[in-house]
């Protein structure tokens, strides 16, 4: 059940009509006893048998966090950290077994052929939890911000629930903190009718970007990361010049999606994309991609290393800037692509810290073309190249068919081909997400707003969202490929 079906529409239009009957909307409790019920029917109609999973890391978070916290409050505080270091091993022994252990025991197979051994395994056969990856992070996030004393243990199980396994983001996030989130949970959420229209028009957005960009551009993408032998050399430049448009445009339009869904229940969810393909440099572009997952490495690996290695000047911080990027990028999954993509942006910092830039956020200066200098707008080409050139690294299927994606352009022939499927009416929506990126840089998705009743901008809105509507219905005409991050 994915948020741009119809499925998902029924669901929630039940969801809905509950959560805001007035004998529920006033009792906060009850609507966090829906939210429970709904998240775990939402989880379970993807995978039932994943559920007591779900449930079992729960429960073991929720009394390791009232336990850290006893701790803390009768000033024990190695009884304190081993339990935080428990719980945080428990998170990441988590993954490993989901996620990983299939990978290094393939991989250790492997490694024991090189010398003639034959494993009888090859596999494990693990099945792999949807949304693992999400709801892990939040898990170990609570632990280490209430040993940090940075929020109260929760003493509510059905909040701390309800926070682990809201509907909306369990699948591909955003990863919200617990501290934004659980207070949330505490208020009674009325129906807030410009929070909830601006949730609709974040909504269609996402629809917009995902359905109508990012699946058609996989058109050309998924054809060439699937095989690309045989493929002329022009086909192979386009589809890497346009995997970051597809992966943000599907990534980003998930995430309007569950905020905007977030905003017709009345919660804040965290912002998840901050426009990276303006980016002007590789570390602006972190900052701005992913936000929730690039925020929580840094905050629970980075600053760590960052704080041990530093009295290694700047081979320090670019050790600790390696290991964040390999982290992030084995997050995705257990491929060792993911190791040298890491690795690759880890390179791509060299020139920021050893000129001294890196951790500057300057903001862009004023001319008379579009508010930016020519510098910055050069930045941004090669960022975005850079990101693109990495993408052919990202989803290659193993590390030799990284070489053989370059061995493919040089080789092949330069004939132009097309591109596979792709319309020019999906290019000119491409330009459109461009510009709108443009136009809407460092702001909130806010177009609604309470002192805004029957306005002239009131209108326009409408009939943008109307158009916007048309185009969906029109150009998203058999598309509906599976959220890339769903696989992680």
């Amino acid at each position: 059940m994915v948020v741009n079906s119809f499925q998902f529409l029924a669901f929630f239009i039940v969801v809905f009509l509950v959560y805001f009957i007035p004998w529920v909307r006033k009792r906060t409790k009850w609507q966090n006893v829906w939210l429970l019920l709904t998240s775990y029917f939402f989880y379970g109609f993807v995978d039932w048998k994943m559920l007591p999973i779900l449930l079992g890391v729960t429960v073991i978070f929720y009394y390791l966090g009232n336990l850290i916290g006893r701790a803390i409050e009768d000033n024990e505080e190695k009884k304190a950290s081993k339990l935080t270091t428990i719980g945080v091993l428990v998170g990441i022994g988590i993954l490993v077994y989901f996620k990983y252990l299939d990978f290094f025991a393939s991989s250790f197979a492997q490694f024991l052929a090189l010398f003639g051994f034959n494993a009888t395994w090859t596999t494990l056969n693990i099945v792999l939890p949807v949304g693992v990856s999400f709801f892990t992070f939040k898990l170990i996030s609570y632990v280490i911000e209430v040993h940090r004393e940075k929020i109260a243990p929760s003493r509510n199980f059905l909040e701390f629930a309800t926070y682990i396994a809201f509907f909306p983001t369990i699948l591909s996030g955003p990863i919200d903190r617990p501290g934004q989130f659980v207070p949330q949970l505490q208020k009674s959420r009325g129906f807030d009718f410009n929070l909830a229209m601006d949730g609709c028009q974040q909504i269609l957005w996402g629809i917009f970007t995902k359905m109508v960009i990012a699946d058609n551009l996989a058109l050309l993408t998924s054809a060439v990361w699937t095989d690309c032998t045989g493929k002329g050399a022009w086909t192979l430049i386009f589809a890497a010049l346009l995997s970051p448009v597809q992966v943000y445009a599907d990534f980003d339009g998930y995430s309007n999606m569950a905020i905007g869904v977030g905003k017709i229940l009345g919660f804040r969810i965290s912002k998840n994309f901050d426009h990276p393909l303006l980016a002007r440099n590789v570390s602006e572009y972190w900052r701005r991609w992913h936000i929730s997952l690039t925020g929580w490495i840094t905050d629970y690996v980075f600053m760590p290393l960052n704080i041990a290695f530093r009295n290694f000047g700047k081979f320090g911080i670019y050790l600790a800037i390696t290991i964040n990027l390999i982290v992030i990028g084995m997050w995705h999954g257990a491929n060792w692509t993911y190791a040298v993509f890491g690795l690759y942006h880890s390179l791509l910092f060299l020139p920021l810290i050893l000129s001294g830039q890196f951790g500057k956020n300057k903001k862009l200066k004023s001319t008379n073309w579009g508010g930016v200098k020519m510098r910055d707008l050069g930045g941004m080409l090669l960022t975005y190249l850079l990101i693109a050139f990495g993408h052919i690294i990202f989803f290659a299927k193993d590390v030799p068919s990284i070489t053989l994606y370059f061995s493919s352009i040089a080789n092949g022939h330069w004939q132009y081909e097309g591109l596979m499927g792709v319309d020019y009416f999906t290019l000119f929506f491409t330009f459109i997400l461009f510009v709108t990126d443009w136009v809407t840089r460092g702001k909130e998705f806010a177009l609604q707003r309470p002192d805004l009743k029957y306005s002239t901008r009131k209108v326009r809105l409408i009939l943008l969202d109307l158009i916007m509507a048309l185009i969906i219905a029109v150009f998203s005409f058999g598309s509906g490929s599976q959220f890339i991050y769903f696989q992680f």
